[in-house]
């Protein structure tokens, strides 16, 4: 039984209201998200999974715990609509054989030089022009190369079908090392890169407003998000399974 049938049978006209009430919520939030995704990404996979996620929420929602159901609600939603862009991975696997290509060139240049491979460096160990690096790294800011959340998932999720099994100790564990170490990654990158993921993951902006901030195009942004990605990936190395 599906989410929506299951909502109707089990559930009556208050949360028949929340749910009417709040549709527009999902799209909101469905086409926030869609500013910061790929083209590729539809808005209707987005907003059919977020209407689960409000399904969920009604059928959930305890009004003895305080918060607000628009608060409550925003919440499953979102997670609902990010646990189907995980699901679904949207990008070409070329994209992500590249991208293994250049952070595997990445960290031996850095290992080699004891500091930041430039780009040009990349580009002519792989033997291709400058041109070409930076439409990879334009495809790299696009896919999903890693979660920030889990390290389970830094190998590509085309590739990969495994279950995961539910958490344990030494899991919850690992995923504390995993965030500990990508915090540290993240802190060493260069400047420019470094802010770029700042105001992309932290301060949710998309790559429009933040190249209005640095003062650069949007396709700069895209290449140097792209960038920091792939470098995140090369220092990233042993969380990798690919």
């Amino acid at each position: 039984m599906n989410g929506i049938a299951m909502y109707v049978e089990t559930k009556g006209s208050e949360h028949d209201e929340l749910v009417t009430c709040h549709a527009q919520l999902v799209k909101r939030i469905a086409y926030h998200l869609m500013s910061r995704l790929p083209p590729s990404v539809q808005a209707d996979d987005l907003i059919q999974a977020g209407m689960i996620g409000l399904l969920e929420a009604a059928r959930n929602f305890d009004k003895s715990q305080g918060a607000s159901f628009e608060t409550y609600a925003g919440i499953r939603i979102r997670g609902a609509m990010l646990d189907e862009i995980r699901r679904t991975d949207w990008t070409p696997r070329s994209v992500h054989r590249k991208a293994r290509q250049v952070a595997e060139v990445v960290r031996e240049i850095e290992n080699e030089k004891g500091r930041d491979a430039r780009n040009h460096e990349v580009a002519e160990a792989m033997g291709i022009s400058l041109i070409e690096y930076h439409r990879i790294l334009q495809d790299a800011s696009g896919c999903r190369i890693f979660s920030f959340e889990d390290p389970g998932s830094m190998a590509d999720s085309s590739e990969s079908c495994i279950p995961q099994q539910p958490n344990q100790p030494l899991e919850n564990l690992q995923n504390e090392d995993f965030k500990k170490g990508l915090a540290e990654a993240i802190a060493g990158l260069p400047e420019r890169e470094r802010l770029v993921m700042a105001l992309y993951y932290d301060e949710e902006l998309n790559l429009r407003e933040i190249g209005e901030i640095l003062g650069v195009s949007e396709s700069r942004v895209c290449q140097i998000h792209g960038q920091a990605l792939i470098r995140l990936r090369a220092r990233m190395g042993e969380w990798t399974s690919d």
